[in-house]
């Protein structure tokens, strides 16, 4: 599937890049704006705080990232109701549009739909006391709230915030488990560039495919049981791994422990961190599925036959 470029917006109100940020998507009526809880009396007198809107609350809890999703006609007036009952959070996200077009069955489908979505993913704890219920709206407010919410989607982790952000993928592979012994064969996907990290001394057999640039760890990969890094550093790795140990995307059995779901990864070396258990080069360990040949190796192929670019004349 071949997606267009979008061009996004940001314009930092205070000329800090660690306070009042506004998002805007071209050709689109959503605004976001990122508010620092230290700044929230700055963000309050400003004209979109009165707004109808959905907001976010980010912050932590018992170490737990966690996270509040709510609906107002008044997101200034609500908010001032969180900052005295609410002592957790440490950033807000206000989403409204320029032109204040929002009603309230609008932001309670948004509200209900990003609730959804973010329990869906996992990735934090939601902090509301009731799951909210979408309203009865019309098949053409459905599809413009959608239509709203992928562009909301794609702007929050632009900004540091991937509450939404799903790494699950449709499953390209069979569901048993693969061995060491007998590569299990997979269902190939002709537009995927498929690698293998085996490690018989530790039964490890994982299988990856490089898809439309993200490096997928597919479904029945065995990867170590737990983590066995050392030191006393926790790194991001082993905090991605015990995050997909909670969500169900790794499951354990006994001494060994597999993918239960297809899992997209930033890179080839946190794909290897994770299956290894360890911090890994991702660039040696990963070979083209079948061959000798490292993604390294592989990847400088690609390269060598990337034609130069042409400079025009002066």
């Amino acid at each position: 599937m071949t997606t267009k470029g979008r061009s996004l917006e940001l314009f930092f109100v205070d000329g800090r890049p660690d306070g009042l940020l506004v998002a805007e998507l071209f050709n689109w009526t959503g605004h976001v704006l990122l508010v620092p809880r230290t700044q929230i009396k700055q963000a309050l007198v400003r004209a979109e705080a009165s707004y109808t809107g959905i907001y976010i609350l980010l912050g932590e809890q018992d170490g737990e990232p966690t996270a509040y999703i709510g609906e107002t006609e008044d997101i200034g007036q609500r908010i001032r109701t969180h900052d005295s009952k609410k002592d957790w959070w440490t950033k807000a996200v206000f989403v409204t549009t320029a032109d204040n077009k929002l009603n309230k069955a609008h932001v309670r489908f948004l509200e209900a739909r990003s609730y959804e979505r973010a329990a869906s993913v996992g990735r934090v704890i939601l902090d509301n006391a009731q799951i909210p219920q979408q309203p009865q709206v019309s098949e053409a407010t459905i599809a413009n709230m959608e239509g709203f919410l992928e562009n909301l989607y794609m702007i929050l982790p632009a900004l540091g915030i991937d509450l939404f952000v799903e790494s699950k993928r449709s499953s390209a592979a069979p569901e048993q488990a693969f061995t060491t012994s007998s590569l299990a064969s997979t269902v190939q996907n002709a537009s995927s560039v498929r690698f293998e990290l085996l490690t018989p001394k530790h039964g490890l057999c994982a299988k990856a495919r490089l898809e439309e640039g993200e490096f997928i760890v597919e479904k029945g990969s065995v990867v170590r049981s737990r983590w066995e890094g050392k030191g006393g550093r926790v790194t991001s790795y082993e905090t991605l791994r015990k995050e997909l140990d909670k969500t169900g995307v790794i499951v354990s059995a006994g001494s060994s422990a597999h993918f239960a779901a297809d899992y997209a990864f930033k890179s080839p070396s946190a794909a290897a961190a994770i299956v290894n258990g360890r911090s890994s080069n991702g660039q040696k360990s990963w070979k083209l599925e079948g061959t000798n040949k490292t993604y390294k190796q592989w990847e400088a192929e690609q390269l060598l036959g990337t034609p130069e670019p042409q400079l025009e004349d002066a």
